[in-house]
């Protein structure tokens, strides 16, 4: 990492302009090479900067905001917002507040700002960090509070917007002995069966990644194919399957899966990952609405808003809206339709989604019955270790939430409901 900061500072406020300003998501920027040109150190720094930053967005505007008498542009904005995160964590006032005014007085259009951003984080430096811990937990925007309070209730919305401000253990899906993985990485083994770090450092550098024991993948995500439970020779359909860590769990019990994204690029990623695991699946490239043939069991991880996600993308709120939901809504039901007409008569599917919006789970369920008076609910299929009865919900499916597990630190929201094919 380079010994004054500034090029993974550079980069994160250039993140936070793209994120918030332009409505593009974490991810995607790093895949579009925004941090190529860092050495491993700093990439690795901007990103968590960025993170940190958005997670806490509505503590740093509430220290800023004594300070400031009208918003300055967006790009110094967020870099007084990345001092005052940087400041409030106890990073050095010299070297937080020389960064940031370097960066602002390079900038063409505002490097008139410098002394503001001097002046105020100066401010910050001095009294910020006792300030920080006495604000409330930042909350969700509310285009998106609102529905989840409307669903959950505001005591369930507070527990998941601490489970978002804390972040994300790092989760992994074991090929075999999930004790054996524990012991190795210094885990702990989850009731439904996923192996949890507090502190993983460098995901490459763990025992058994080379190996291909296990893969990163949230307890929650491990879920839909736990339910869908694949049978060794069966024919298996991963609708939407990248990035794959669902691919990898039906591949590991013998079945004979055919795995399906649109994205070239991402099944790029499935196709490594199975090399690592050393498991086999067919992988196709393609559209979901043009495959073909029929399938003993399908998996349908369909695209969403991925809400449920926040803790470990909070990037997701500031570069959405809730504006795209509709379609969403609607090809959700598209594919579901589409999915049973690949599906073997006694043949099984799992619909799911990383939402915690019921539109893309509950209600999406209850509408399919209704198109399909051939499909049934499989609540026996939810029969699981470490599923909490009280997960289960009115029309039989499971409704997983940040707020489960708080103690454990928390697990993403999912949806998964298991549909059976009659006659």
């Amino acid at each position: 990492m380079s010994d004054t900061g500034l090029p993974a500072r550079r980069s994160a406020i250039y993140l936070l302009d793209q994120i918030i300003g332009e409505g593009k998501l974490l991810p995607e920027l790093i895949g579009a090479g925004a941090l190529d040109r860092l050495e491993p150190a700093d990439r690795a720094r901007a990103q968590r900067l960025a993170t940190e930053t958005l997670r806490g967005m509505e503590r740093a505007d509430r220290i800023l905001q004594k300070h400031l008498q009208k918003y300055p542009p967006l790009t110094v904005r967020n870099a007084l917002r990345v001092g005052t995160v940087e400041l409030c964590a106890g990073e050095a006032a010299h070297g937080v507040v020389n960064s940031m005014v370097n960066i602002v007085s390079r900038h063409k259009r505002y490097g008139h700002l410098k002394g503001l951003t001097n002046a105020v984080l100066r401010k910050v430096a001095d009294k910020g960090p006792e300030q920080w811990p006495t604000l409330r937990v930042p909350r969700l925007p509310k285009w998106l509070r609102g529905p989840l309070v409307d669903a959950w209730g505001g005591e369930a919305v507070l527990v998941m917007e601490a489970a978002h401000f804390a972040g994300a253990p790092l989760d992994l899906s074991c090929k075999a002995d999930a004790d054996a993985v524990a012991a190795a990485t210094g885990g702990e083994v989850l009731p439904t069966g996923s192996v949890r770090l507090a502190d993983a450092g460098q995901v490459s550098a763990l025992p058994g990644y080379t190996a291909g024991d296990w893969w990163v993948q949230d307890a929650a995500a491990a879920m839909p194919a736990r339910v869908l439970n694949a049978q060794k020779g069966e024919a298996v359909l991963d609708l939407c399957a990248a990035p794959g860590g669902k691919t990898l769990q039906l591949a590991a019990t013998g079945a004979d899966v055919t795995a399906v994204d649109v994205s070239e690029g991402r099944m790029e990623r499935v196709k490594q990952n199975l090399i690592r695991t050393k498991l086999e699946a067919t992988t196709l490239v393609s559209d979901a609405f043009e495959v073909m043939g029929q399938y003993d069991a399908i998996l349908l991880d369909a695209p969403c808003s991925a809400t449920g996600t926040i803790r470990r993308h909070p990037d997701l709120p500031f570069a959405k809206d809730g504006s795209e939901f509709g379609g969403l809504i609607e090809l959700q039901a598209r594919m579901i339709d589409h999915a049973v007409t690949l599906l073997k008569p006694g043949g099984r599917m799992v619909f799911c989604t990383c939402s915690l919006l019921p539109d893309e789970g509950e209600v999406q369920a209850e509408e399919a019955f209704e198109r399909h008076p051939s499909l049934t609910v499989d609540r026996a299929a939810l029969n699981q270790p470490g599923i909490d009865p009280a997960w289960i919900t009115e029309e039989g499916g499971l409704r997983l939430r940040p707020d489960h597990w708080a103690d454990k630190g928390g697990m993403d929201g999912f949806y998964v409901i298991c549909l059976r094919k009659v006659g």
